[in-house]
């Protein structure tokens, strides 16, 4: 498939540094031309190795909008929690804060907070300037998981989040939608391990529509530079 751009390395060390590069030249070529500009990023184990080198970058963050690609439905003190991890592998290490966008709510539901949520997403710039996205083995990303059918949806549609249930995970979840994924100005994603790169093989080969990876890479503006450990 001719939209992915991938970055091979051959250690997570050089992986983070290649990936923090890459970002923080996005974001400040985007500041060249508006005041502000937006980042999102995941959650998941794979950010602990990558965003401490984003935040030794030398960039304006006061200028610099960040927010999530998808929450677990738990407590943000939890180490569970997606906005935690942002907190201590990014902002915590950052001496000018930029402005954080949390999409966890105190309602009971990710459904319920879902007006909640959109007003607080509208405020960010928009489209996302660069959009990081991790990768499951089963090819979700955010909270988009095999069989939600996202895919058959027709045209473009204006919601920013999605509530998700998965069926085989401890908590309910909020995602950023398909269309506010795929629409941002550009997209990264960071993958590491022996089988999300076959599965980057078989994508390549083969778009299978079951797959959320294929969905995104289908309706993306551009090509999606991918960041991985060989």
């Amino acid at each position: 498939m001719q939209k992915i751009q991938r970055n091979t390395y051959t250690t997570t060390d050089a992986l983070a540094e290649g990936f923090a590069n890459y970002a923080a030249e996005v974001l400040r070529t985007a500041l060249t031309r508006q005041q502000t500009a937006s980042l999102v990023v995941p959650g998941g184990s794979t950010p602990r190795a990558y965003l401490p080198a984003l935040a030794a970058q030398t960039l304006p963050w006061h200028r610099i909008a960040i927010t999530l690609s998808d929450e677990r439905w738990v407590d943000t003190g939890l180490h569970d929690s997606n906005e935690h991890l942002v907190r201590a592998c990014l902002l915590k290490r950052l001496n000018v804060q930029p402005h954080f966008t949390g999409l966890k709510t105190p309602h009971d539901t990710p459904a319920a907070a879902i007006p909640e949520i959109e007003q607080r997403l509208k405020t960010l710039p928009q489209p996302f300037t660069l959009t990081v996205l991790g990768l499951g083995e089963d090819g979700h990303i955010a909270s988009l998981f095999p069989g939600l059918e996202l895919h058959k949806t027709t045209g473009v549609s204006t919601s920013r989040c999605i509530a998700v249930s998965p069926p085989l995970a401890p908590s309910h979840r909020i995602s950023l939608s398909l269309d506010a994924l795929a629409n941002s100005a550009q997209i990264a994603l960071v993958v590491t391990g022996k089988s999300k790169r076959q599965l980057l093989d078989r994508i390549e080969n083969v778009a299978d529509p079951a797959i959320p990876l294929v969905w995104l890479l289908q309706r993306a503006r551009t090509p999606v530079a991918v960041f991985e450990t060989n």
